[in-house]
């Protein structure tokens, strides 16, 4: 019986030495793995190429905060711009306002004028009715005096002797008298006439100036209507060039992001490689000593 336990022992013991032997071995290869790791100039060359990727990830992470600022300066200034442009369209559309009410009061006036210039034809014609009528009035009383006169001559050469009621002198005073009050008739409606002909000039003159004033006013509008057209063209695009930045700029930060997050899981595996190496190496020497107090302990 204690020859088998010994020769148990001593098959434990191989193994035991066996995988000591074994473990130093591993042990002494990464020894000097990482003695060649930290003394080749390999290892400093990746670690100087991950310091230098940090850097230029870092710089661009700066370039892109600076980009950001600047995006950020530009859209400040796109804004006051929009404010302005809105502010001019306020301004615009308030002399549009005030072009249609001028537009409006044109539109009046001319039809003020068109009335007037009715009016005036139907007083010219009124007036020609009544200077008609004036002149057959005129006919027919210098008719009945012809009438009058003619009776007179027949009468007075029937009679010799005249009265002097019925002396041709007064029917001569009464003639004269009625072409002078004729020839005032005339001079009036003469004067009536150019008055009327003056003011109906006068309508034509306004109403040419509410037309004039109207294409002018239409004229206005119409350019008013193309600047705010400019103005609403302008400000979507630099709405879509706002937008189109901000897409730029989120997509460039997330990649830097990424590039970030994938910098940081490199980092936290590497970190994980160096515990897992430190832990195995800790094992290794726990198991050394241990496999040293058996053998102690055996001998």
């Amino acid at each position: 019986e204690e020859s088998l336990q010994m020769w148990d022992l001593n098959k434990r013991l191989e193994a035991y030495l066996a995988r000591v032997k074994f473990l130093e071995e591993e042990n002494e290869v990464l020894r000097a793995e990482i003695q060649s790791a930290k003394s080749s100039p390999a290892g400093d060359s990746w670690r100087v190429k991950y310091e230098e990727e940090l850097r230029a990830l870092r710089d661009a992470l700066d370039h892109a905060f600076r980009e950001k600022c600047t995006a950020e300066l530009a859209r400040d200034n796109l804004y006051e711009e929009v404010q302005q442009v809105k502010s001019r369209c306020q301004k615009e559309k308030a002399a549009r306002e005030e072009a249609k009410k001028q537009l409006n009061l044109s539109r009046k006036e001319l039809e003020e004028e068109r009335r007037a210039q009715i009016w005036l034809k139907e007083r010219a014609v009124q007036l020609e009715k009544e200077v008609e009528a004036l002149l057959e009035v005129h006919e027919e009383e210098k008719a009945g005096l012809d009438q009058e006169i003619a009776s007179f001559s027949h009468s007075l050469e029937s009679f010799r002797c005249a009265p002097v009621a019925f002396q041709p002198v007064e029917v001569e005073d009464y003639s004269k008298r009625l072409s002078e009050i004729w020839k005032g008739a005339v001079e009036t409606y003469k004067t009536e006439v150019s008055q009327l002909e003056g003011s109906l000039c006068q309508a034509k003159e306004n109403l040419w100036k509410a037309v004039e004033d109207n294409q002018q006013s239409q004229l206005q509008l119409q350019h008013l209507e193309k600047d705010l057209a400019g103005l609403k063209a302008r400000k979507e695009m630099l709405e879509e060039s706002l937008a189109q930045q901000w897409q730029e700029q989120r997509g460039e930060a997330e990649k830097f992001q990424l590039a970030m997050e994938a910098l940081e899981q490199e980092q936290q595996s590497l970190r994980v490689q160096i515990a897992r190496v430190l832990e195995d190496r800790q094992q290794l020497m726990h198991l050394k000593m241990s496999l040293s107090l058996e053998v102690a302990t055996y001998r």
